[in-house]
């Protein structure tokens, strides 16, 4: 499958490796030329900017959006809301509020364009053990998509799902990374338990490894 991505990060720059490597032609661009750059080294077809790569992109489009959450996402959605057509679709698989979410797929529709929201966990270790992958969106923009999904995910029938309508992707990974957090704050406060101990002597690197 085609598809074109937005943000050239240690996710976005290793995602694009990872469906490269699984036969898909991706298109990118990032506001830094050196790391388009590299990625055309590697197979990827570079872009100067967001008009040039949907600009090389065949109909009907797809636009992964791999930047931080906030304003850069708000901005670039809505820069590519002027550029795509009918048809076409964003998705974003950075960590937005999932209430944004839902607002950017009502505006998106109300546009005629598609909007996949993807909580995507993984980190550097995604582009060899895959990605996590809890998608909100509507039951057959998430099916057309399902190659680049499968490519991504560990495996292509485990580690990546649709959840539910939009922002349900988004949710989910909020309450992914809210876990995610807990558990460690609860190792880390173990751990300054066993440190604080007296009278044991307790060696902290090796309890950790068993």
């Amino acid at each position: 499958m085609e598809l074109g991505m937005v943000g050239l990060g240690k996710m976005g720059a290793n995602m694009t490796r990872r469906l490269l490597k699984g036969g898909h032609r991706v298109l990118v661009y990032d506001p830094r030329p050196e790391a388009v750059r590299e990625l055309e080294g590697e197979g990827a077809v570079g872009g100067g900017s967001l008009t040039e790569l949907v600009g090389n992109l065949q109909p009907p489009r797809t636009v992964w959006v791999m930047v931080p959450s906030g304003q850069i996402t708000e901005e670039s959605i809505e820069s590519l809301a002027g550029l795509l057509r009918t048809g076409d679709t964003v998705i974003d698989g950075g960590n937005s509020n999932y209430k944004d979410s839902q607002c950017r797929a009502g505006a998106l529709r109300d546009k005629g364009l598609h909007f996949i929201d993807v909580g995507t966990s993984g980190g550097i270790w995604g582009l060899t053990e895959g990605y996590s992958m809890m998608i909100g969106g509507e039951p057959d923009v998430v099916e057309r998509h399902r190659s680049i999904f499968a490519t991504l995910a560990p495996a292509p029938d485990r580690g990546w799902g649709r959840v539910g309508p939009n922002g349900a992707g988004h949710f989910v990974k909020m309450i992914h990374n809210g876990i995610e957090y807990g558990l460690m704050q609860a190792y880390a406060e173990g751990f300054e338990i066993m440190k604080a101990k007296k009278g044991f002597d307790l060696r902290l690197h090796q309890i950790a490894e068993i």
